[in-house]
């Protein structure tokens, strides 16, 4: 990946880019997130350092992906600044909420808080990024980036963007009672959970360029929606058991279910763990869905290299099997 990652111009260019637009979230987020003069040394708040791992490729390969589709489009080196600290700007606020959702502490804003404070530091990041946003709208209308009017509805379509999927996550919340088929799984949860949120970085240059090619747009977006799709169903076969016992959506006890009953049953009485590897067991279920989820992934990037991101399609496939390893799948028997 490494390889790919530092050979192609574009990637590199937008990974370069990006770097830059997290550094600024975290220099604005930096100012705000401090406590006022004269609070007790015992209750200040602060921003940690940032770790050096934040701004890795390894890291940040959807942003990367998000970024170069900005010089795909011709989109001028000012409003690619923009739309990169938006892109991590979103990536902080759907990271935060799945933390309160699931449970979890991904950090993507280091926010310093006395005690363990798990549930608190979600709330300040959600709080401070939504503050970043606002700085740098109104740095980009008084540079002449974006007009006043754009600012504001980049501002209001922000939380719209995000409100399908949240309505999803919302509606698996009490847990599932049913398993649905699994083409329905794929193509109207997961496209709501995880697919549309990588159509998010499109919202800046839909709602302020105007001379966008229009067609190449939608190609560059199909594209990532199948890429998001891709990762949705490898993430589906690693965390088989996590759903199954916190009752969510998954592809795989879908297909489960539908075809093999008698051994989904028997899941009942298995004292399943969030954590266990239940996809080593049930490779006749396994297996169809990581070649369905490897091809989304290695068509995704050879129709984004085919709009110019500088992926020969030689390429396309081996970087998509180095996915299994970077979604946590590297001991998958899937040949």
């Amino acid at each position: 990946m490494k390889k790919v990652w530092n050979g192609g111009r574009i990637l590199r260019t937008a990974l370069e880019e990006q770097r830059r637009s997290i550094a600024s979230v975290y220099d604005h987020a930096r100012a705000l997130v401090e406590t006022p003069p004269g609070t007790e040394p015992d209750f200040q708040t602060s921003l940690e350092s940032i770790p050096i791992s934040f701004y890795s490729a390894r890291k940040n390969i959807f942003s990367t992906l998000f970024q170069s589709a900005y010089q795909l489009l011709d989109i001028a080196p000012a409003r690619r600044h923009l739309y990169g600290q938006l892109i991590h700007l979103f990536r902080i606020w759907v990271t935060s909420a799945d933390n309160l959702l699931d449970n979890e502490d991904k950090i993507v804003l280091p926010v310093r808080l006395p005690g363990v404070s798990h549930v608190m530091r979600q709330v300040v990041s959600l709080m401070a990024a939504d503050r970043v946003m606002n700085c740098i709208l109104d740095e980009a209308v008084q540079a002449g980036v974006i007009s006043g009017d754009q600012g504001r509805e980049l501002s209001r379509r922000s939380l719209q963007v995000l409100l399908p999927s949240a309505a999803q996550e919302a509606s698996e919340e009490g847990g599932v009672t049913d398993r649905p088929d699994p083409e329905y799984v794929l193509r109207t949860i997961h496209r709501l959970k995880t697919g549309l949120l990588f159509h998010i970085p499109f919202l800046g240059p839909e709602v302020v360029e105007d001379s966008i090619d229009t067609s190449k747009m939608q190609r560059v977006k199909g594209a990532l929606l199948d890429f998001g799709l891709g990762c949705q169903l490898l993430d589906d076969v690693r965390d088989m058991a996590r759903d199954y016992v916190e009752r969510r959506h998954n592809y795989c006890l879908s297909v489960m279910a539908r075809d093999c009953p008698e051994p989904y049953r028997r899941l009942a009485a298995a004292g399943l763990k969030a954590g266990d590897r239940l996809y080593q067991n049930h490779p006749m279920v396994v297996l169809p869905a990581v070649r369905r989820g490897l091809g989304l992934l290695s068509g995704a990037l050879a129709a984004l290299g085919e709009e110019g991101l500088g992926i020969p399609g030689r390429h396309a496939e081996s970087m998509s099997r180095r996915m299994l390893a970077m979604l946590d799948l590297g001991d998958l028997q899937y040949a």
